[in-house]
């Protein structure tokens, strides 16, 4: 490391030392010593560069999705600063820890009008108040020294609550020598205390009844795999002889082969879904707070029976004498749960004796465990999202992510597209920002190594699809699949059931974006697929290699997805006639 070392530097090693392996940005004149110091550091993160600020704050997101890794996003001030703050507020939506630095004008010249200034001073906008908003802790480090304590608390915080925590970094303090300094020990991540007996002897008591009448509902959500406590989850479910529904984000976290596994909840779902729910004398959360888009109808019905939380946060429920939450660790937690279920006496262990077994050799199971079978499609077999997002699903290599984009695409992989045997599946659910795959799916491949599936909407491929680029300059194994319906898929679909339905401000020229990317970058393995045969031999061609690779299918603007709202719609007759429309020319 060359010498003086500067306030970059030291954050560079300070970044080491905790293990953080890449950093995600932009460079620009105000985080250029930043990516100096990265490139000196003989053992240091590698700099990641992306297309566009949003994108890499959504490589962060993934990053940490698919592995638990602290991800760290680096931007420049000025318009770089403000195109994080969608990734961002995905970030704290989704309660997804990260720190990002930010490059500011120098101290020197605060209050004096200087370009792309953001001190709060002199009329200008005050980015601390602005990320303050966002952020779960923002900090504006004025003084060279300050870093000492602002790093590792940045960091601290941003585990904690989790979320992402900022640092906003004057040129000038990045570029400052420091005095020799204590190297700082590796930050330990916070402990989650278990929770009070009492509470869970309440809740046992609560589920136990539920059981013996007409039986326990489980909703499992994101949190299951963030705490990677399938295993677990499994076995809880076996001690009670519940069934399982999944939030929309969580699809991977109960295996959807198990006859208790009742599908996805909320309003992705279906009414079988929610009919079952609310029959349950009981419902029990695990790893989710029920936001909108999981529990959509079901607040109600939750009012007048036993709800068992197992969250640290709140869930959105109104407070009633029969919730049960336990904040610990999600893993403990359900493994006390269910030792308490099936001890001796407790009127469970007869019934539900497999589930002891289950705690020991569950995920052996589930890593091996054959792919679910798809109905055969012959290839010769025209291709609508349905059919293709299947096709998609059943050529996954195991242990493979998937990463859905939102929309009428979101809708249709979270139905239709299987997650491999260890593998993991993302969607962010917390902003629902189109295009939040490309660069989440770079930032997976980064933190796992292995082969990362998009599926996304040609709509989310016009705003950040150039992460395709990022994918090719790291030779990344991620497989791009565009759905490509010439349109913004589910706002024309509102369009079509819920106004006028003769008109579109949402559909497209057509573009041939599978033709397009082959000549733009060449190596590429880009084609556009048109029957099942064709998308079929695109599939396997990419997964065989660790290159990426992109699928265009051509797929009808006029699609319905699995999206409960549509399919309430057309079932009332509520909607006028579905029509294509015609595409502007």
């Amino acid at each position: 490391m060359r010498t003086p070392f500067r306030v970059v530097d030291f954050i560079v090693d300070f970044l080491s030392r905790q293990e953080v392996r890449h950093v995600f940005g932009v460079g620009g004149a105000n985080i250029e010593d930043l990516y100096d110091a990265l490139h000196l550091a003989a053992h240091g993160p590698l700099g990641v560069v992306a297309k566009h600020e949003f994108s890499a704050a959504t490589m962060a997101d993934g990053y940490h999705r698919a592995a638990q890794r602290m991800p760290v996003v680096a931007a420049t001030s000025g318009a770089g600063a403000m195109n994080l703050v969608p990734g961002l507020a995905e970030l704290r939506a989704s309660c997804v820890p990260a720190l990002a630095l930010i490059g500011q004008p120098p101290v020197s010249l605060n209050g004096r009008g200087s370009f792309q200034e953001t001190s709060g001073l002199a009329g200008s906008m005050d980015a601390a108040r602005l990320f303050g908003q966002i952020a779960v802790s923002c900090e504006r480090v004025e003084e060279p020294e300050a870093i000492l304590q602002a790093l590792p608390r940045a960091f601290a915080a941003a585990s904690a609550a989790p979320g992402p925590a900022v640092l906003l970094l004057p040129k000038d303090v990045q570029q400052a020598v420091l005095a020799p300094w204590d190297s700082p020990v590796r930050q330990a991540a916070p402990e989650r205390p278990s929770s009070a007996a009492a509470d869970r002897a309440r809740a046992v008591t609560l589920l136990r009844s539920a059981a013996e009448r007409q039986g326990v509902a489980v909703i499992a959500g994101e949190g299951v795999a963030r705490a990677d406590a399938r295993p677990e989850l499994a076995a809880l479910a076996a001690a009670l002889g519940a069934r399982v529904a999944v939030a929309p984000d969580a699809k991977d976290v109960f295996d959807d082969r198990d006859p208790r596994h009742l599908g996805i909840a909320g309003v992705i779902g279906s009414g079988q879904v929610q009919s079952a729910l609310e029959q349950a004398s009981a419902v029990l959360l695990a790893g989710t707070r029920l936001p909108q888009m999981a529990g959509a109808g079901l607040h109600d019905h939750l009012k007048g029976v036993p709800v068992v939380c197992l969250d640290p946060r709140p869930p959105f429920l109104e407070p009633h004498e029969d919730l049960v939450r336990l904040t610990g660790d999600l893993r403990e937690e359900m493994r006390l749960l269910t030792g308490e279920l099936l001890a001796p006496g407790a009127g469970l262990q007869q019934r539900n004796g497999a589930a002891r077994a289950l705690v020991d050799n569950l995920a052996a199971q589930q890593a091996s465990a054959p792919s679910a079978e798809l109905p055969h499609v012959p290839d010769s077999a025209a291709l609508d999202m349905t059919t293709a997002a299947r096709l998609v699903g059943a050529a996954l290599p195991e242990r493979s992510t998937v990463v859905s984009d939102a929309g009428n695409t979101g809708a249709v992989t979270i139905h239709h597209v299987g997650v491999p045997p260890g593998g993991r599946f993302i969607v962010a659910m917390g902003m629902g920002g189109m295009g939040h795959s490309f660069g989440a799916a770079v930032g997976a491949a980064f933190a796992t190594g292995r082969r990362t599936c998009v599926l996304a909407g040609d709509g989310a491929f016009f705003m950040h699809g150039m992460e395709v680029h990022t994918a090719i300059e790291h030779r990344l194994p991620v497989t791009f699949v565009i759905f490509d319906n010439r349109s913004h898929g589910m706002c024309r679909t509102r369009e079509q059931l819920f106004y006028g339905g003769d008109y579109s401000y949402n559909l497209f020229r057509p573009a041939r974006i599978g033709d397009g990317m082959a000549a733009m970058f060449p190596g590429l393995d880009a084609v556009t697929a048109r029957s099942a045969g064709e998308l079929r031999a695109a599939l396997g061609r990419a997964h065989a290699t660790r290159a990426p690779a992109l699928i265009c299918v051509e797929t009808d603007p006029a699609e319905v997805p699995p999206f409960r709202p549509f399919q309430d719609a057309i079932a009332a007759g509520s909607h006028r006639p579905l029509n294509q429309g015609v595409v502007p020319g």
